[in-house]
């Protein structure tokens, strides 16, 4: 049962782009999907109750299908670290009831199962924990989105640091373009992409460009076109 722990260097890296490419990836070619959102904020009133933009990219690729509470279990409106926003909702997620809540799912044992974090990887889950604990209580490997900017190897290579630290395996990266300018330059854009690919030392599995692709599914779907799928057998 192929599951990863897809985290970014930073919020808005592009972990949600590139997980939902990859699950829409995993579907043209026939294998079944999951990907779960354990917790996110900035969730918006529904008359189904909180919704998460992220979540439910996440839902539209998960196949077959399953209710949005397995999905995203811990919803919360502020748009701000989820440790704050939980605290404001009265509400304290620990990595115990992000395990309970994962185990079901993860049982259904899909040909790729994704779980995506919030944030970097040492965004708090609460004042004892980091959202990241809950891969390492899983063992999962990681797939690290690199957002391609000023600054990425950096924040890159720290971030693999610390994955390497938690005892996980760094299973590939990806690479999403943030700032169009960062590219502007096609040499320097390329060495900066080799350094990356020479100094994180897991495979590359893809570089997403700038998108003009505009809603979940059809960014998922444009996406997938510059990524590969990580081992899934």
């Amino acid at each position: 049962m192929p599951a990863y722990f897809v985290t970014g260097t930073d919020t808005d890296a592009g972990k949600t782009l590139v997980t939902s490419g990859l699950l829409a990836l995993a579907r043209r070619r026939g294998l079944t999907t999951l990907g779960l959102k354990p917790v996110a904020s900035g969730c918006e009133e529904t008359a189904q109750g909180l919704r998460n933009v992220d979540a439910l990219a996440l839902e539209a690729q998960t196949r077959p299908a399953l209710p949005y509470a397995t999905i995203n279990p811990f919803a919360f409106a502020p748009a701000i670290a989820p440790h704050l926003a939980a605290r404001r909702a009265g509400a304290t997620p620990t990595l115990e009831t992000l395990d309970d809540h994962a185990r079901a799912p993860l049982d259904l044992e899909r040909d790729l199962t994704l779980i995506e974090g919030a944030g970097g990887w040492r965004v708090p889950l609460n004042d004892h924990e980091d959202l990241s604990g809950l891969a390492v209580r899983l063992e999962l490997p990681v797939i690290l989105v690199v957002g391609l900017r000023l600054g990425a190897i950096s924040h890159a290579r720290l971030t693999c640091d610390a994955i390497r630290a938690d005892g996980l395996r760094l299973a590939g990266w990806v690479g999403n373009l943030l700032d169009p300018g960062f590219a502007s330059d096609d040499a320097l854009y390329g060495d900066n992409l080799a350094t990356l690919d020479a100094t994180l030392d897991a495979p590359c599995l893809g570089v997403v460009p700038r998108l003009a692709a505009e809603g979940h599914e059809a960014l998922a779907a444009a996406a997938a076109e510059h990524l590969v799928l990580p081992d899934v057998d």
